[in-house]
């Protein structure tokens, strides 16, 4: 494991440093698109495709082994699975591990008959653990996918064994982020038109981003461009919906909450309502970091997530 390890990180830089020299664009991408895929398997996640119903969901994975806990980790609006394995890597070898791109998102994709909130999310979710034949869960989500993964934990108490939430969507703070004072003046910076726009936007994701080279950021500001309707409408049919507050005290799960103080797209300031509402909860603020701590400091956070987890194993 380790070998294959080290070469595949290996691999993986040596594809970096050559897209340096021969991006900037479409070549940069393709060796983007194949390189994320392979870092996850380095870190002992395979890419898979399950169908679901409706639709079919692509996810990183694990060999799942009956007679171990599963961890679920759901992405934020506009991310993808691939925020989660720089963390994930951390639990793969005691837990099976299902990162899945959500409707909407990645490669599972977006279709215009969906609906994109919280608990059509997290049906699609049950239907995904039911095909595997999962019951319990502990799932873990980042912006949306905390928002997600609290409505999980709200309409599945049978089915949660804990609920952490990072940076999560779904009550409204106190004071109000950079993100809400730009949706109050009529501006979504989710929503991007120019690579300008786009590093505006990706300035406010993270305190301490890790480095990627600059084709990759053009790739990125690329796909959201594309992706500008899809993005619209998802963001309807969340955003501002299916509201968590009202309903905390219905959470019975374990709740660990961990936030940033630097996050510029939700202020860390509604960590109160959240420590209102819920009785059995747990909190970790870091100085300094922003809204993705699973990828500015993946170790540190994985850390205090598997302390957690021991004390509700």
């Amino acid at each position: 494991m380790f070998k294959k390890g080290l070469l595949g990180l290996v691999l993986v830089g040596l594809m970096f440093w050559v897209a340096t020299l021969i991006a900037p664009a479409p070549i940069g991408k393709a060796i983007f698109e194949w390189a994320a895929p392979l870092e996850a398997s380095v870190y002992g996640l395979d890419k898979k495709q399950i169908d679901v119903g409706d639709m079919t969901t692509y996810l990183y994975m694990n060999e799942i082994e009956a007679d171990r806990p599963t961890i679920v980790m759901l992405h934020g609006y506009s991310a993808d699975k691939d925020v989660w394995p720089r963390f994930a890597k951390h639990f793969t070898d005691d837990y099976n591990v299902l990162i899945p791109d959500m409707a909407g998102h990645g490669e599972t994709g977006f279709r215009q008959d969906w609906h994109y909130g919280g608990p059509a999310q997290v049906a699609r979710i049950i239907a995904l653990l039911d095909k595997l034949s999962i019951d319990k869960v502990h799932v873990i989500g980042n912006s949306m996918g905390g928002f997600i993964a609290g409505h999980f934990a709200r309409m599945h108490p049978q089915r949660t064994l804990t609920s952490t939430l990072v940076d999560p969507a779904g009550v409204t703070s106190p004071i109000k982020s950079d993100m809400e004072k730009l949706l109050a003046n009529g501006k979504n910076p989710f929503i991007v038109n120019s690579r300008e726009e786009f590093d505006a936007f990706y300035a406010m994701t993270m305190a301490k981003a890790p480095y990627f080279p600059d084709f990759i950021l053009e790739s990125m500001s690329e796909k959201y461009q594309e992706r500008r309707d899809e993005l619209a409408e998802i963001f309807l049919d969340f955003h501002g919906q299916d509201s968590l507050q009202p309903v905390l005290s219905q959470i019975q799960a374990p709740v660990l909450l961990l936030w940033g103080d630097q996050d510029q797209l939700l202020h860390v300031s509604a960590v109160d309502v959240w420590k209102a509402g819920i009785k059995n909860i747990s909190v970790k603020v870091w100085e300094g970091i922003g809204h993705m701590p699973m990828l500015e400091i993946p170790a540190q956070s994985a850390a205090v997530y598997q302390t957690f987890l021991n004390k509700h194993s």
